[in-house]
């Protein structure tokens, strides 16, 4: 059996009837892309320790972040594993594999004088469209999250708002369309408390729109993903201000609120992370202006 013909076997039998439609998407792609233009031809039982890191290896090459190139081997040694559970392969050498080491990734927030910038222009341009932005500046929102928010989700009386779903750009007959699905993980599924002013901004949004989606878009299923992060992009052209990803609205909450003195465990169910410490390891090198700041304030004993 050629692992091409098993590799499609295991994602519509095992993959798609367990993962949400969005991950087995990811997987497909990443399938496609990666893993059989090199091994799909390869008879299954044929895919020795050694050939399986010449392909990690050649993944390293071609540029593919160490991040990147372990996800790709993740499927990939899946795969081989249900084959083994089946009797389909004799024996998988996944976990022979050296996987390049993960790099984390550098969290990129705004400056403050930046995100004065962003707030001052999305307020007095006074756009629905915009808005979500400066929601996501004071939630924490991932972009997703942001764009599935219907008024539903939201307590104006008690000022809070609640993630319950996410959304994502689906490719479906020729076109992207939106696509609503389950939180990112079970711990994303949270309430936030919103501070008193975006509640006031939100309560006159909600007087000006008859849309049922908090971010408004052009047809009645609200902003799209894509559409919505290249709005971004513009709106930091415009501005004059560094290019960064949506992703770094909510690293820019997350700074702003350690350096406002929010806790950490606080924060994390915030954010929606299943465990503090990964909060607590993700943000604590954003803070060098603060550390700075604090330090400063202990060297004043020196001049008393």
């Amino acid at each position: 059996m050629l692992y091409r013909e098993w590799l499609y076997e295991w994602l519509e039998l095992y993959v798609k009837a367990s993962a949400k439609e969005r991950t087995y998407q990811k997987y497909r792609r990443q399938a496609e892309k990666y893993i059989l233009p090199a091994l799909g031809d390869c008879d299954v039982n044929a895919l020795t320790a050694v050939e399986l890191q010449k392909f990690s290896v050649s993944l390293s090459e071609c540029g593919l972040a160490p991040n990147s190139v372990n996800f790709i081997l993740a499927v990939l040694k899946s795969s081989l594993k249900k084959g083994v559970q089946l009797g389909i392969i004799e024996k998988q050498y996944g976990d022979a594999i050296v996987r390049p080491r993960n790099r984390p990734n550098a969290v990129s927030c705004f400056t403050k004088e930046e995100q004065q910038k962003i707030e001052n222009y999305i307020l007095k341009q006074k756009n629905p469209y915009l808005f979500g932005i400066l929601l996501a500046l004071y939630s924490g929102l991932r972009i997703g999250e942001l764009l599935a928010l219907t008024w539903e989700d939201i307590d104006l009386q008690r000022g809070t708002l609640s993630v319950t779903k996410s959304c994502y750009d689906k490719w479906e007959n020729g076109r992207y369309i939106k696509a609503i699905d389950t939180t990112k993980t079970k711990s994303s599924e949270r309430v936030i408390p919103l501070p008193r002013q975006i509640v006031v901004h939100m309560r006159a949004l909600k007087k000006q729109t008859d849309s049922r989606y908090v971010v408004v878009g052009k047809t009645a299923w609200g902003a799209q993903v894509r559409p919505y992060q290249r709005a971004f992009e513009r709106l930091l052209k415009k501005l004059n201000i560094k290019h960064r990803g949506f992703h770094a609205l909510r690293h820019t909450f997350a700074t702003r609120a350690l350096e406002v003195g929010v806790d950490v465990k606080t924060l994390s169910e915030i954010l929606g992370h299943r465990d503090p410490s990964i909060t607590l390891r993700r943000y604590t090198h954003s803070l060098m202006e603060h550390k700075k700041e604090m330090m400063n304030r202990v060297g004043q004993l020196l001049r008393e």
